[in-house]
């Protein structure tokens, strides 16, 4: 297993450096630059080549590329021109409330799925499955921004159960902490379980047709138990899978919840790197986001063989 993970580790150098390649070229045709953002739309083209040649913008792509390139390999991400802060920091800082965010959310994605997936499945045809199929279809139609406003008109603003906006860290009370988090994880978690739902229905619809669970079903096991116990174990590869998907949408796709939410996050961080063209930091969140949401996809690739031995990594 330890060959396995190495190899795939070495695997993610040529996707991190393409994506790099992307990251860079985007950024670097953006118009404007950095030079425009600091000095402002009354400066004069003088003034803003004066500026990208402080900064080095003036160089040729690739020159510029090599040399950011090989700031990271040795650790230098780059420093913000606004935050004048190092961009590894930036985004460490950052990091904790969209962690925070993510986790919460797929917590409420997974219990509202996996009941609503199982009984679906189990219910096939009937109308409980109607309704379980029918809401996570409006789950996945419904704008995300538009339940996360919804949700805060109801549960904030007619309420005042939970604040409208804005966050606290762990240290200030885990009630606190959480009161300030549970709305837009809610929201988050929402749209995931209505993905979630779908990917455990159709999974375990598809193992309940396997020879092995006709063999359980004439053995004289109730269909609850042979649902639970072969069905779901058996399943339980793809669900891993859909909620490892799921797990890296949340961390790459929270930037209009933090927003609406005030939540001070990557996804905000991206919003006001782009506005303010701090081209270091959108790189860095872009290269850092790419490298995580890989690691959870081998994180789950690890998984598998500790739900199924016959999946365990490097197994012939």
């Amino acid at each position: 297993m330890l060959s396995y993970i190495g190899k795939r580790i070495l695997a993610l150098i040529p996707v991190l450096f393409i994506v790099s390649i992307i990251t860079f070229l985007i950024v670097y045709l953006i118009p404007g630059g950095p030079a425009t953002a600091i000095l402002g739309m009354e400066a004069t083209s003088d003034q803003i080549n004066q500026m990208n040649a402080q900064l080095g913008f003036d160089r040729p792509f690739l020159v510029q590329y090599v040399d950011w390139l090989g700031g990271i390999i040795r650790g230098n991400w780059g420093e913000s021109y606004f935050l004048r802060q190092s961009v590894i920091s930036v985004i460490a800082e950052y990091f904790g409330p969209t962690l925070s965010l993510a986790i919460l959310a797929q917590i409420f994605a997974v219990i509202i799925a996996m009941p609503l997936g199982i009984l679906a499945a189990y219910r096939r045809g009937t109308a409980i499955d109607l309704v379980a199929v029918s809401v996570s279809l409006l789950g996945s139609a419904l704008p995300g921004f538009l339940l996360s406003m919804f949700l805060m008109l109801v549960f904030s603003v007619y309420n005042q159960w939970f604040p409208v906006a804005g966050y606290v860290d762990l240290s200030a009370g885990i009630g606190e902490y959480l009161n300030y988090l549970f709305l837009p994880a809610l929201s988050l978690g929402i749209v995931q379980a209505a993905y979630l739902t779908r990917m455990i229905r159709s999974s375990l619809l598809d193992v309940l047709h396997k020879s092995f669970i006709q063999t359980a079903r004439a053995k004289g096991l109730k269909e609850k138990n042979v649902l639970l116990s072969y069905g779901l174990k058996n399943a339980a590869p793809v669900i891993l899978t859909a909620i490892g998907q799921s797990f890296g949408s949340l961390i790459t796709g929270t930037i209009v919840t933090e927003t609406l939410f005030n939540i001070p996050g990557l996804g905000m961080l991206t919003m006001s790197a782009i506005n303010r063209r701090d081209v270091f930091v959108i790189q860095g969140v872009v290269l850092f986001v790419t490298l995580l949401y890989v690691l959870i996809n081998l994180f789950v690739d690890v998984l598998y063989g500790f739900v199924d031995p016959r999946l365990q990594p490097g197994r012939k």
